[in-house]
């Protein structure tokens, strides 16, 4: 999605006839579905096969996307640069078919944080490249290591040749699993996303051989214009002006809260914004450039459209500034892991902002937050075992419903994992999942409710937890209240966490408990017997 590299080659899309571009458009939006349960069905971690911790697209020859399947919000930033990285490290000569390429890091890679691994494999028709299948999967495995800096964090990959025609580079993955905790699980991952991409390659030739190569990437074009001009028209129906909104960022990692802010420009049919961040943080909280052009893209359009085609013309009237070796622009190296936490606060501030005019458009605060279980031991057999889980909370009610209870929201859109398959694969007993009494902002329209998950360690172990929201609440809209904290215990003990990691022995108890949600309109306007229903269900926060 960016503005500065060229269309793709074509014929004038004008000469299209607007059933075909549709039919096209739809059938691009099913190639990336299509690729996305492959994968899931194909990988071998609970984090992908049950948490579907994935995502799939297709980008034409020049690093534009064509259709985002609607997986993960978070990982638009780690497709945005990735080709354009390819391209420019191996020339458009020198990529042939059966080449697949590999990368990860956020700097030189295309990437947002190391463990998620991207994989991208050109597509040709007619003897020239047309486009690329790519995908990024959450592998979880670099876990129990220290945040100061990027090279802490994991094994560096900038993109590098998987297959050459078709021929698997031995070397480069031996080097790669031997930088892995859990080697075949990531084998097993890595050739789910090499086979969900060759399902991509499949049918979108089978879609050219159809239509015809000059037809599709004519469609492709047309598809993005058609994003940028709904985009320019959702903008243009905002009144001009500039918003302004702060919010406080407050993580396990940081010893008091920070601010940030954001001022929107809204003028004509373009939008710009401009954020405002302490430095770059010796933590995992840090974000790069396209982690915050992700979120800033999903961001306005749940605002201007949510209809609008999941593309790169979608970008074109969005315009976004930071000060770099901020934390919502950071500089090499710093630390990247956790930058999803920070990329929550990021919607809040653009959706407090918009509120201010359009407040019938945006909710009030969600949890605002990803809550982070990552947990690493050993079996009997001392193999490593390694587990991450993120957490949902509760969303923000809206001018005319209550929030929902116990969802991911925003940036993420990862599933639980089913408690039996934790206790099959893991030492870990889960105690108690719930929703969290009180933790939703009172109003006209409650927000929605955090969860608490108990974990019982039944071996030793080592978790990380991260999260944000912990001092800070979700806030409310038109008068309604805020929604509840969250935090984590060991023992009962809140304090018995170090930089966000603990030691457990078997029989401790590790607690998560997520933020609610703010609460829209005052509660004095609360349908009477909805407000006694809530009062007996204990929704409101104290």
């Amino acid at each position: 999605m960016q503005q500065s590299l060229p269309h793709a080659e074509a014929a004038p899309a004008s000469r299209l006839n607007p059933i075909t571009i549709e039919v096209i458009g739809s059938a691009f939006a099913s190639i990336v579905e299509e690729m996305g349960e492959a994968l899931v069905r194909a990988s071998y971690s609970t984090n992908i096969k049950e948490r579907r911790d994935c995502s799939t697209a297709l980008f034409d020859a020049h690093g534009l996307m064509l259709c985002q399947a609607e997986h993960i919000p978070m990982h638009l930033g780690s497709f945005i640069d990735f080709i354009p990285h390819v391209l420019k490290h191996y020339g458009l000569e020198n990529i042939a078919p059966g080449d697949i390429f590999m990368g990860n890091d956020a700097y030189e890679g295309g990437g947002t944080h190391l463990p998620d691994i991207v994989v991208a494999e050109p597509i040709f028709a007619e003897g020239r490249l047309v486009a690329w299948a790519i995908n990024t999967a959450h592998h979880s495995d670099f876990a129990d290591r220290g945040h100061a800096h990027i090279y802490q964090e994991g094994l560096r990959i900038p993109p590098v040749r998987l297959c050459n025609k078709g021929v698997l580079q031995e070397d480069v993955q031996r080097l790669f699993l031997l930088n892995c905790q859990v080697p075949a699980e990531r084998i097993s991952d890595l050739r789910a996303q090499t086979a969900a991409n060759r399902l991509g390659v499949t049918r979108m030739t089978e879609l050219c051989a159809k239509y015809g190569t000059d037809t599709v990437l004519a469609a492709g074009a047309e598809l993005m214009d058609y994003a940028e001009r709904k985009m320019r028209a959702g903008i243009s129906a905002i009144p001009d002006g500039t918003y302004r909104f702060s919010d406080t960022f407050d993580s396990e990692s940081l010893a008091t809260p920070l601010a940030f802010s954001v001022t929107i420009e809204v003028k004509g049919d373009e939008v710009h914004l401009d954020f405002v961040s302490p430095p770059q943080v010796r933590a995992g909280l840090n974000v790069v450039y396209t982690a915050l052009l992700a979120t800033v893209y999903y961001a306005v359009k749940t605002v201007v459209d949510p209809t609008v085609l999941p593309n790169a013309g979608l970008a074109r009237p969005i315009h976004v500034t930071a000060e770099e070796g901020t934390i919502l622009r950071c500089a090499h190296p710093a630390a990247v892991d956790g930058r999803i936490t920070a990329c929550q606060r990021v919607v809040d501030l653009i959706h407090g902002a918009f509120a201010q005019v359009v407040p019938n458009r945006v909710t009030a605060a969600a949890n605002g937050s990803v809550a982070v279980a990552s947990f690493d031991g050993r079996r009997p057999d001392k193999a490593l075992w390694v587990y991450l889980e993120t957490i949902g909370g509760g969303n923000g009610a809206r001018f005319n419903k209550d929030g929902l209870d116990g969802v991911h929201v925003h940036m993420t859109n990862t599933s639980n994992l089913p408690v039996e398959a934790m206790e099959t694969e893991y030492p870990i007993t889960l105690m108690r999942y719930e929703l969290v009494d009180g933790s939703g902002g009172e109003g006209t329209f409650v927000g929605g409710l955090g969860l608490r998950r108990v974990y019982r360690a039944e071996a030793e172990c080592r978790v990380q937890v991260m999260g944000s929201r912990l001092v800070s609440r979700p806030w409310g809209l038109d008068g309604g209240g805020a929604g509840a904290s969250g935090y984590f215990t060991l023992n009962g003990d809140r304090d018995a966490f170090e930089n966000g990691s603990a030691d457990l022995k078997p029989g401790d108890l590790l607690e998560i408990v997520t933020p609610g949600a703010g609460g829209y309109g005052p509660a004095s306007r609360r349908n009477p017997e909805a407000h006694q229903r809530d009062v007996r269900e204990g929704r409101f926060s104290a």
